[in-house]
């Protein structure tokens, strides 16, 4: 008899724990339901709106922190590195104000300033002063009409400064360095004004030439007379003598 209700009590006991165990199993589970429900949904990083070759460009680490939605950033190289050479886009030559405007491009790695090296014939280039990270576009002033230089863009941090290309060529003539790198040789147009004063220069010399020949024409005719009209003369004065 004890056997029977110590059997009875001990099922009783199972089955309530069971029921328990399986109620706070699905209260769990619906819980977890709800808050899936109601909980945001994480948004999708987005590329920064960073154009390492625009002008002014802020760092990209700085849109990072302004930015409402979380952007990502190009890859750029350890800041204990040297800089990659940057590239040059583009020489612009404005040949009635003797200067050009250089346009580059930042490289793949941490910049903390820019300065540009003009060689203009044998011997040391001359080195602009310090541009800050975000200038992508600088004037070069004082450029000769006719003159062939090479311009490079040097990009610069704590770590060192960028290689620059045939820096070891002496003069712009020798100078053989890629097209696409950070270098570029050109050779600063004529003025125009230059053009207009050649061509009234030789307009003036080539008039000069024809007064000069019909004045010796002239002076040839008065001096030795004109043959047909000699000839002529004498004809008359012939037939008046008949």
């Amino acid at each position: 008899m004890l056997g029977s209700l110590s059997l009875l009590w001990l099922v009783a006991m199972t089955t309530s724990l069971v029921s328990q165990a399986q109620i706070v199993t699905m209260e769990d589970y619906q819980e977890g339901e709800e808050d899936d429900v109601t909980g945001t949904t994480p948004s999708l990083a987005v590329r920064c709106n960073y154009d390492r070759c625009r002008h002014l460009q802020v760092p990209c680490k700085e849109l990072q922190k302004v930015g409402s939605v979380a952007c990502l950033c190009p890859g750029l190289s350890r800041e204990d590195q040297q800089p990659e050479p940057p590239r040059l886009v583009e020489v612009q030559t404005v040949a009635e104000e003797g200067y050009a405007v250089a346009h580059w491009c930042a490289p793949f790695s941490p910049v903390s300033h820019y300065w540009l090296l003009l060689w203009e014939s044998n011997g040391a280039p001359q080195q602009s002063a310090s541009l800050n990270a975000t200038v992508r576009r600088a004037e070069v002033k004082g450029l000769k009409p006719g003159v062939a230089y090479v311009l490079c863009v040097v990009a610069a941090n704590d770590a060192g400064k960028s290689n620059v290309p045939g820096a070891d060529v002496e003069g712009p003539e020798n100078w053989t360095g890629p097209s696409l790198g950070p270098c570029r040789k050109f050779i600063m147009p004529p003025k125009p004004v230059t053009l207009v004063h050649a061509a009234v220069g030789v307009g003036t010399v080539l008039a000069l030439l024809s007064c000069a020949a019909l004045v010796w024409h002239f002076c040839l005719r008065d001096r030795w007379g004109c043959p047909r009209r000699r000839q002529g003369t004498s004809t008359a004065q012939n037939s008046d003598a008949l």
